[in-house]
């Protein structure tokens, strides 16, 4: 089938009842080009006045339903012909009505889906097309609202490939040649038998045809047929992900009258093995996960899912030295399935959240066990031909995992998914806290009684040092017998913050394979340490490598109070974002993903954070998913003269720091420390220089210097041309700077932009976690110096963007829309 993109002429406003409609209520449409998040321009509050984990958990961002609409021509010539419109997401409750009928729905708001059109259609005229979607109080963080992803006119003949049906397998690997099997889909919607010439053609990276193959099949009228080929690729180039080499499979259909139908899929060559002894092997090489959890939002895009944002977002946490990404906790989009197959990046691919114990009050466990094998069967039709996922997830920190019927649950997901696709292997994300709630309250209180036997503080204490309770509960003998069973009809058994299992698996249940499917980003050091100890540890994946909106403040900053002795996992309002990523919202590599590319041994020179000066002497009380309150700055006007503690990571033997030439000392690092260690000083500008060493030679350095005279704004647009088509976007980041182009953090001041010519600004804002100032603006200020613009072209031409700030010379980028 032809598809072509549907995203244009849409307009969308907030759903009115039609009876107040017909009372006079007058609500607009707003033009809009998909994709496009409803909820992220809308006002936020707490709710009622409250701080509620809810509210905190969406980013304080109202609920809503909201409606879509497009007039769009089918021309007299497409009668006769089968016509689907493709969603590729829409969140949530999608409703969808052709001409004023129904002809669709699907409730899960991250599953693709079709509509079926044709039937609905007026030839030779202008159609209607509505669509509605609710988001209201159905999510543990932020999901954005309406058609937030890519949208297709799918047009084929009545014998024609069906959609997703192109399936390329590679099942027989060696190093003269490849087995490549492809498994195509046909359909006849006519009333005739027919029968068609399948003509497969693989080719390499260059283009070239490198293996084709001929098959005739027969298609009965109703009754789908599969053609199965067999072609083989000699002196196969492997895909992995230190070379991602992707080939391409051309299927065209043809009969005596020339050609019916064709589709296209790239896939990759690549092998996988999984043992307790070598772990995960691709291609015949042990491969560790150096995995980041990401939620799906883009930062100042809010929802809205383009395909230069999900490149972008893979080849930014790829640069940061992770290789394997689990979407979390919800499949992932096509366009990052795509950016991580051509840049070597692993995928867990996960299904869902919740199977039939609500988490939220309206959420998708309502319409879990009607659609489940559905939205089962789309994400593994989407996943099917893309080398980089490895694993499917069938869920996350599902409560039922702990009961025999969760566990039959969980047997039913996993026998769906190898029943689909048996290359790959599956996992769940299981977390030995939820797994055993209902029998949690008398574990905790024989742990209380313990600790008041040895006069220490009872639950309170369990409770505040969260990442210690679950590992020890996750290690008991009670989640070992509730898992045992959820765990054992997996291939891999993803743990949650349950890293004191992997070693005490490995004699209670010698074939179990485990993941750390979720971790604390503080822990990373002695977590990587297992892995590297223990073959059937697979990998870690931390939470997380990109920040996100909502579940406010679970990584912020905190310190003890009389009032607050114990840290908040929940920010009031105006807090906007989670604060846990080695990268903020806007790409920036925060202190912590330096860390983490030490101890993954991707890193030879030391890395220098300071801590903010104005908290010296208070005692940090954030949770395990706060990193230290660290900026990699030495510019603090206003603290000449005060107290400042340092932090230098390294992979070293020890490290020298020396402050304007002055050596502050010099102090052990590496393994044995924790990668890092510490230094009290005054702060005087100037430079700031680590050095590590290694057996008495020098490692590496990392210096920071001071900056110095007036401020100045800089624009540096990522590309200098853009393409109008296939989601493309241009990102300008805006930075407070000196004459030499050093950061100045402490002079945070409003940016206003204006964009003109063949584009318009999508985005624009910061990484500052607290803030009521809206991404859809034109004026923001910045956050540690920093701000970042975000265009979309709209036609060829030249876009112009022109920003300025108060004391700063404006600033103008231009940028090519090709």
């Amino acid at each position: 089938m032809i598809g072509t993109s549907f995203n244009e002429g849409w307009q969308t406003r907030p759903k009115v009842n039609p009876f107040a409609e017909m009372s006079g209520v007058q609500v607009s449409f707003e033009p809009v080009t998909l994709p496009h998040d409803a909820l992220i321009g809308q006002q936020r509050t707490a709710p009622d006045g409250q701080i509620t984990m809810q509210g905190g958990a969406e980013a304080y961002f109202p609920g809503g339903t909201y409606e879509y609409k497009k007039v769009f021509a089918v021309p007299e010539e497409y009668r006769g012909k089968r016509i689907f419109i493709e969603f590729e997401g829409v969140y949530r409750d999608a409703t969808v009505f052709i001409n004023g009928d129904f002809a669709g729905q699907r409730p899960f708001g991250y599953s693709h889906f079709y509509i079926d059109a044709d039937r609905f259609l007026r030839f030779g005229q202008d159609n209607e097309i509505r669509v509605e979607a609710r988001a209201h109080r159905d999510s543990r963080w932020y999901t954005g609202a309406g058609i937030y992803r890519d949208t297709w006119m799918l047009v084929g003949e009545v014998v024609r490939i069906s959609p997703d049906g192109v399936r390329v397998t590679t099942p027989d690997i060696d190093r003269e040649r490849a087995v490549v099997e492809v498994a195509t889909v046909v359909e006849n919607d006519s009333i005739a038998i027919r029968t068609v010439d399948v003509v497969t053609e693989i080719r390499d990276a260059s283009g070239a045809v490198v293996a084709t193959d001929v098959a005739k099949l027969t298609v009965l009228p109703g009754e789908p047929s599969i053609a199965r080929q067999r072609l083989y690729v000699r002196d196969p180039s492997l895909w992995g992900p230190e070379s991602p080499t992707l080939y391409g499979c051309e299927v065209t259909l043809k009969d005596e009258a020339g050609e019916v139908d064709s589709a296209v899929a790239a896939f990759g060559i690549r092998s996988l093995r999984l043992d307790p002894e070598h772990g995960l092997r691709i291609n015949g090489e042990t491969v560790n996960l150096r995995g980041s959890c990401v939620h799906h939002d883009n930062g100042v895009l809010g929802a809205a899912t383009f395909a230069r944002a999900e490149e972008r977002r893979v080849q930014l946490l790829k640069d940061a030295g992770f290789n394997a990404i689990r979407m979390s906790h919800h499949p992932m989009s096509k366009a990052m399935l795509d950016a991580c197959d051509r840049l070597g990046m692993l995928v867990v691919d996960e299904a869902f959240d919740v199977w039939t114990s609500a988490k939220s009050e309206f959420d998708y466990s309502l319409s879990f066990p009607e659609w489940w094998e559905r939205d089962i069967e789309a994400m593994v039709a989407k996943d099917f031909n893309h080398p980089s996922v490895v694993l499917y997830s069938i869920g996350n920190e599902i409560p039922e995992t702990g009961s025999p019927f969760g566990a039959a649950w969980g047997r039913k997901l996993a026998e769906k998914v190898r029943a689909l696709d048996p290359t790959r292997y599956v996992t769940n994300a299981v977390n030995g806290l939820l797994a055993a709630m209902s029998e949690l309250g008398a574990l905790l209180g024989q742990q209380e009684a313990e600790r008041a036997s040895n006069d220490e503080v009872g639950i309170n204490t369990v409770l505040s040092n969260v990442g210690d309770t679950m590992n020890a509960i996750s290690a008991s003998d009670l989640v070992t017998e509730r898992t045992a069973e959820s765990f054992a009809l997996l291939d891999v058994a993803g743990m949650n913050y349950a890293e004191a299992r992997y070693a005490l698996d490995r004699d209670l249940f010698p074939n179990r394979i485990i993941l750390g499917t979720e971790t604390f980003p503080t822990r990373i050091d002695g977590n990587w340490r297992l892995i590297k100890q223990h073959g059937h540890v697979i990998g870690d994946f931390t939470w997380t490598g990109w920040d996100y909106l909502g579940e406010v403040g679970i990584g912020r900053p905190q310190y003890v109070t009389p009032d607050t002795p114990h840290p908040d996992h929940t920010a009031p309002y105006p807090h906007l974002l989670a604060g846990c990523g080695d990268l903020d919202i806007t790409g920036h590599r925060r202190p912590a993903s330096y860390y983490r590319e030490i101890v993954f041994g991707l890193r030879t020179e030391p890395y220098i954070a300071v801590r903010r000066p104005e908290h010296h002497g208070k005692t940090f009380a954030g949770s395990p998913w706060a990193w230290s309150d660290t900026v990699a700055t030495w510019t603090w006007p206003g603290f000449e003269g005060e107290p400042v503690t340092i932090e230098v990571y390294g992979d070293a033997d020890e490290v020298e720091l020396l402050l304007n030439g002055r050596s502050l000392g010099r102090q052990p690092v590496g393994e044995d420390h924790r990668f890092r260690t510490e230094f009290d000083t005054a702060y005087e500008p100037g430079e700031l220089l680590a050095i590590a060493y290694r057996d008495g030679a020098e490692t590496g350095r990392h210096t920071l210097r001071s900056a110095t005279g007036p401020v100045r704004l800089t624009a540096e647009a990522d590309r200098q041309a853009v393409r109008t088509t296939g989601g493309d976007l241009v990102y300008v980041a805006l930075t407070l700077t000196d004459e030499r182009g050093i950061c100045h953090p402490g002079v945070d001041r409003p940016v206003n932009v204006e964009v003109s010519g063949a584009g318009v600004l999508l985005g624009f804002g910061s990484a500052v976690p607290s803030t009521e100032e809206r991404f859809g603006t034109t004026e923001r200020h910045t956050y540690e110096g920093r701000a970042l613009a975000v265009l979309r072209p709209t036609s060829t031409g030249k876009i112009h963007l022109t920003a300025t700030a108060p004391g700063c010379d404006a600033v103008d980028v231009v940028i090519t829309a090709e």
